[in-house]
Formats: C-alpha cells, sequence, structure tokens
C-alpha cells in the first residue's frame, strides 16, 4: 500500500483540531496523520494526540518553518499538507492524493477561489489580496494554459519529488507562493481541484495579519522573481534607467546642438551616471541569469538522481 501523509500544522488550533483529525482520518484510513505544534498554549497538541494524531513539534515559530520540518522528517508516497482551522474539506482528500500516486500531478492545488471562498470569507482585504498575488504570479511566471487560480491555499497534495527537492526559504505565511513559484519555475506538473471553504467557526480565530502577511507576500513575490528571472528583472531596471537617462541628456544635447555650450552640466552629470546604471544593470542581470540556468541544469540533475533512487527503493534493487 502506498503511504500517506497528511500534514497538519498547527497554532493554537484547540477547538477544531480534533474534527480536523477525525475528519480525514475517514477519509484517508490508511493515511498517517501527522500535527505538528508550533508553540500553542491551548493544548493542541493534546487534543490532537488524542484524536488519534501522530504529535511532533517545531519550536521556531512560524508555519514556513514547520512546513520544513515536516518535509524533512517525514517520508511517504503522497503528502497532504492542511490546516488545523476546519476550513478545508476532507472529502476533496482522496482525489487529489489519487492524482499524485499515479502520477498524474507533482502538486494538486486544492482551489478555494472558484468555488465558495469570496462568499465565505468574511475579509475583504484577504479577498482582494489572493486575487492581487494570483494576477503577479500568473503574469510573471504561468505559461499559457498553465494559470494557477488558488495561489496561497494551505490545502495541496504534493509528491515525494516535490517534497525533497523544494528549499523552503520562508518562515511565515508566504511559505504557500513560494510553493507555487518553485513548482512553475522548476516545470513540476500541476493540477487544480475546485474545493469547498468554509469559513472558521465561532471563537477560532485567524493567525493572519492582512496588511503584515500581505506585505511579506508581495516582498516575497519580489524576491522571487528577481531570484528566479534575473535577466528580466534586471533588465527592466537597465530599461527605466536608459529611458530617464536619455530624458535627463536629450535637452542638453539639444541645447549644445544650438549653443555649442553645456549650460546644465548637473544635469548632464547625472544622466552619464543613469547611463552607466543601467550598463551595470544590465550586466548585472546577464551574469546573474547564467547563475540561474547552472542552478535550473543541477536542480534537474538532482531531480533525476532522486527519481532513480526512488525507483530502486520502490523495486528493493
Amino acid at each position: 500500500m502506498p503511504k500517506i501523509a497528511v500534514l497538519i500544522p498547527c497554532y493554537n488550533e484547540s477547538q477544531t483540531i480534533a474534527k480536523v483529525v477525525r475528519d480525514f482520518r475517514e477519509a484517508l484510513p490508511e493515511a498517517e496523520i501527522c500535527v505538528y505544534d508550533n508553540n500553542s498554549t491551548d493544548h493542541t497538541d493534546q487534543i490532537a494526540r488524542e484524536a488519534g494524531a501522530v504529535v511532533r513539534y517545531e519550536s521556531r515559530q512560524g508555519k514556513g518553518n514547520v512546513i520544513r520540518s515536516m518535509f524533512r522528517g517525514i517520508e511517504a508516497d503522497c503528502y497532504l499538507m492542511v490546516d488545523g482551522d476546519d476550513t478545508y474539506p476532507a472529502s476533496s482528500a482522496g482525489e487529489m492524493c489519487r492524482m499524485v500516486l499515479e502520477g498524474k500531478a507533482d502538486m494538486v492545488i486544492g482551489d478555494r477561489l472558484s468555488s465558495t471562498y469570496f462568499t465565505e470569507n468574511k475579509r475583504p482585504f484577504h479577498n482582494f489580496g489572493n486575487i492581487i498575488v494570483r494576477r503577479f504570479i500568473n503574469m510573471l511566471w504561468a505559461k499559457k494554459g498553465r494559470e494557477i487560480v488558488d495561489v496561497m491555499t494551505g490545502y495541496r497534495a504534493l509528491s515525494p519529488i516535490f517534497v525533497k527537492s523544494f528549499p523552503v526559504l520562508s518562515r511565515g505565511f508566504e511559505i504557500e507562493t513560494e510553493m507555487t513559484v518553485h513548482a512553475l519555475d522548476k516545470d513540476f506538473l500541476l493540477e487544480s481541484i475546485p474545493v469547498l471553504y468554509r469559513n472558521r467557526p465561532e471563537g477560532s480565530e485567524s493567525k493572519l495579519n492582512t496588511y503584515a502577511d500581505g506585505a511579506r507576500v508581495l516582498m516575497t513575490v519580489f524576491n522571487l522573481y528577481r531570484d528566479y528571472q534575473p535577466l528580466r528583472f534586471f533588465g527592466i531596471l537597465s530599461l527605466l534607467l536608459m529611458a530617464l537617462s536619455i530624458f535627463l541628456f536629450l535637452p542638453v544635447f539639444l541645447e549644445y546642438l544650438r549653443t555649442g555650450l553645456v549650460p546644465r552640466f548637473p544635469t548632464f552629470i547625472a544622466s552619464a551616471f543613469l547611463m552607466l546604471s543601467s550598463m551595470l544593470s544590465a550586466s548585472c542581470g546577464l551574469i546573474l541569469d547564467t547563475n540561474a540556468k547552472n542552478s535550473r541544469k543541477n536542480f534537474e540533475v538532482q531531480r533525476n538522481i532522486l527519481h532513480l533512487l526512488m525507483r530502486q527503493k520502490e523495486t528493493g534493487e
């Protein structure tokens, strides 16, 4: 039997964790339910253990830190990641895991935005933020026909190849954005399944800070674009600096042609400085793009080696 691991990161989810564990135990009776407690103070760990989950601990605060420990510490043929706040239905778990186990996807995204998210979620800025981040990700990374509908969902089924090759850099809630971008950039097989979303039950409080976490997510998108697409990033910056340089230089040059004098010498110096900065930015983009391509080549080699090792493990060779 393929091993399925249900991974549930938790921080003070005592009101909902028992139901989440029971629901996913019923939906996936063969799965191992792993709850990772992230310094909860409301006995979330005890409640999860009594409900039948295996409880582990992560002392470094932040969802990204929890997921790093999950991916390092659990071995499985399929990983189902879900939040412990009872907002995602267990009824979709079987289909999501099946797609991964049959090799049809490396990541199956539980798409909230195509179903009930905008009616259930009562925080309008969260709705707006999801739309903005989705548009940025699709504009910067997604190929035509591969657009991602829900970038920041916490409900995903993952293959072992993705889990063991994903470098977790984020510490907080921006981890979902990082996972989506990594999957798009490294050309993993992605599928989306619409899932019903329900708001948190009364008394259960979200740990998300609308503005602070939203700013972190947008900054993550900015940094990932710079890291994964350096030629485009620095190329755009180079063109902007070049345009500003020419804008400052043209009046000075026309004045020189008319009078033979350069009366606005500081403007001329600023123009020359901006042009040098533009050339430097373009050079940085070319150098970093070569490094990024070499990194992708190394990643593909490592992914092939990981495929081979997992195949040997399956066949017992």
